[in-house]
């Protein structure tokens, strides 16, 4: 009797180790699974989010037509020397939320990459 309750424990014993590692198993694969849709989404919204900065100054008016630049959060305000060289449907295109217009100035919503066109900008000029 005592040779069965024990075989019986054994056997539970490597059953649950066995039951256990399969758990395990699947937990990683669904992991990876996750990780690899992570990635590839991502990836797509990186490509969507890119600013063409090349391009926008072109919108812009080019370099020279742009006198200074700062930034707020996600908003970007550029003072040109001439508003009317600006294509404020091509910059909408471009990937911009909204764009306010005042005086000789744009005040242009872009999101996180406002910072970095206003670096590019200042290197360029």
């Amino acid at each position: 009797m005592d040779y069965k309750i024990k075989l019986f424990f054994l056997y539970k014993i490597i059953y649950n180790d066995i039951g256990d590692k399969m758990n395990y198993i699947e937990y990683i694969v669904i992991g990876v699974v996750l990780v690899v849709i992570l990635l590839a989404i991502l990836k797509a919204t990186k490509k969507g989010a890119d600013l063409d900065f090349n391009k926008l100054v072109e919108l812009l008016g080019g370099k020279d037509n742009i006198i200074s630049t700062e930034t707020n959060m996600s908003r970007f305000k550029v003072t040109l020397k001439d508003v009317s060289k600006a294509n404020k449907e091509g910059i909408q295109k471009l990937g911009a939320k909204g764009i306010v217009e005042i005086d000789n100035q744009l005040k242009i919503i872009l999101g996180a990459e406002s910072k970095q066109l206003k670096k590019y900008i200042d290197e360029i000029k």
